[in-house]
């Protein structure tokens, strides 16, 4: 069994297969997800310092912020994940 694995970001990576979303932070139930998990203590901050582009929801529960574009990231995907069929990010 092969882990495959994601760049979203000055050297933090994720693994692909617990990713269930990725999304844009400026909506106001995203604000309110990145809120919740980090009073549950389950927001992980890959930003560094950075503006939050992109909030990566994993099948944990976990909560990430990445400074990546979510377009970047969902190229990354793609690229280790070829049978992903093109999806339009809004």
């Amino acid at each position: 069994m092969s882990i495959k694995l994601i760049n979203i970001g000055f050297g933090n990576i994720v693994s692909a297969s617990r990713i269930i979303s990725i999304v844009s932070p400026e909506s106001a139930p995203i604000k309110r997800v990145v809120s919740e998990a980090r009073e549950r203590g389950l927001l992980i901050d890959a930003t560094y310092g950075r503006r939050t582009r992109a909030v990566i929801i994993a099948d944990s529960g976990h909560v990430i912020l990445s400074a990546v574009q979510p377009e970047t990231v969902k190229h990354r995907l793609q690229a280790r994940e070829p049978h992903i069929e093109n999806a339009e990010v809004e």
